[in-house]
């Protein structure tokens, strides 16, 4: 082994050594989450990794949609496919703990060969807008809250998804949210959970049965937004391989099942003082402060126009369909510890005052939903939005309606031009024209539902 080799292994996280445990080190996967939040990159053997030195992969990864299709876009020699620079982050390094040997895995940064961040990295993204806060003094700090569901292996995408079965033998049924029983129903998939995320150094702050048959949340601990978004795009990793060990798929898409209830990820958000660390969402009598209102103000105006980086794809909006058994909220009203609206604010001390986005599906890319929740809080805070009155019970109004299809949101999104000033223009084109491509993709795909009720009868 060479000697910076033995110099930055030292140096690794404890949670890594322990799991090592004297182990040699196999592999090295450098990583980088793509506009959808999945892993890509390159795996080497641990004596060709070094920290210091660059890879390289296609730009065209940020071209391509969910399908792996390519989308053709209005760039020039798009298809020339240079090569964008990857430096590690070592302060992510993290065990792979479902691989036969050690296997480290380390998340990496986009640059140009000039050295500057590549706008359309979702990561960038989200640093882009923490740096807007840092230039105004504030520190954002963010909880997401991740619903998936555990579901019988689905092998084929024409039958629809069914609820695992647990330790009982009988397979899983839902509306028992909060159930010790029915959390205990999947006890080894939970326990892998546990013993993979204790081998990242990762924490899991709470664990919940949710009301769906096989719906569990798990909750983080609140903590600086980028390490936040690297912590969901690991897990996300750790459950499904947690679930393929005990013969389950554990799935993040937000309205797998017909009668079932969406999966959200609900982000709870504050914003510090950097000189003081007092959170500026109260005032110095421990009230709201007005920084508070506009910021629900700036996520009551712009949320909407946002709405494909919380809710990315077609199914997205099944989720926010009234007719079904569904709790998620289809508005941007706000109000005091209530569930009905999309922005709630929970119960707290003045320290720990916060606003809860309960719009966000499970299926959005981590850094990006983040990135434009606190994106338009920054624009209300900045331009002094002041928000509706508290919604006190159902909400029944159309005031704060979030777009229904995927079509409707990106037609808002593309006119959306304060959040492409902040988020950045060829972002901004790039995602949209690729959500474009998924939405015909999936409109030319004919359904069971028309087989069934077309085929003879009209």
């Amino acid at each position: 082994m060479q000697k910076n080799q033995h110099h930055w292994l030292d140096d690794l996280p404890e949670a890594f050594k322990a799991y090592r445990a004297g182990r040699e080190v196999d592999e090295v996967e450098c990583i980088v989450p793509d506009l959808a939040g999945m892993s890509r990159g390159k795996a080497m053997p641990l004596h060709k990794f070094d920290p210091g030195h660059e890879t390289h992969l296609p730009i065209s990864i940020f071209y391509q949609t969910i399908t792996g299709r390519d989308v053709e876009m209005d760039i020039v020699n798009q298809w020339a496919e240079g090569d964008v620079v990857l430096k590690a982050d070592m302060s992510t390094a993290k065990a792979v703990p479902w691989a036969k040997e050690a296997t480290l895995q380390v998340i990496h940064d986009l640059f140009t060969r000039d050295g500057a961040p590549i706008s359309i990295a979702p990561r960038n993204v989200l640093k882009h807008v923490l740096e807007l806060y840092k230039s105004q003094g504030w520190k954002p700090v963010v909880a997401p809250e991740l619903e998936f569901y555990l579901t019988k292996p689905n092998l084929d995408p024409n039958e629809p998804i069914q609820p695992p079965v647990g330790r009982t033998g009988r397979r899983g049924t839902g509306n028992q949210s909060y159930s010790m029983s029915a959390v205990d129903e999947y006890g080894p998939v939970i326990d892998t959970i546990y013993r993979y995320a204790q081998d990242a150094g990762l924490t899991i702050d709470t664990v919940i049965q949710e009301d769906g048959a096989g719906q569990v949340e798990i909750n983080l601990t609140h903590g600086e937004p980028v390490l936040l978004a690297d912590q969901v795009f690991y897990f996300k990793r750790i459950i499904r391989e947690a679930a393929l060990n005990h013969g389950m798929f554990a799935t993040f898409m937000a309205k797998p099942m017909r009668d079932e209830p969406g999966s959200a990820m609900h982000i709870h958000q504050s914003i510090l003082d950097i000189k003081s660390g007092q959170n500026i969402f109260s005032d110095s009598s421990g009230n709201a402060s007005e920084r508070f209102m506009h910021y629900i103000g700036g996520c009551q105006k712009y949320l909407p126009q946002c709405l494909p980086l919380m809710a990315p794809y077609v199914n997205s909006y099944r989720r926010f369909e009234i007719s079904t058994n569904s709790s998620a909220p289809t508005n941007t009203a706000w109000g005091y510890d209530n569930r009905a609206t999309g922005l709630r604010v929970p119960n707290s001390g003045p320290q720990d005052r916060r606003l809860e986005n309960r719009v966000v599906g499970v299926d959005c890319n981590p850094y990006l939903a983040i990135a434009v929740s606190l994106a338009c809080g920054y624009l209300g805070m900045l331009n002094r939005i002041d928000p509706g009155e508290p919604a006190a019970g159902e909400v029944e109004n159309d005031d704060y309606a979030i777009p229904a299809t995927l079509d409707e949101a990106l037609t808002r999104f593309e006119e959306a031009v304060p959040v492409h000033e902040l988020l950045g223009a060829e972002f901004c084109m790039v995602y949209a024209e690729v959500k474009r491509e998924e939405m015909r993709l999936f409109h030319r795909e004919i359904s069971p539902w028309e087989r069934e009720h077309l085929l003879l009868n009209v």
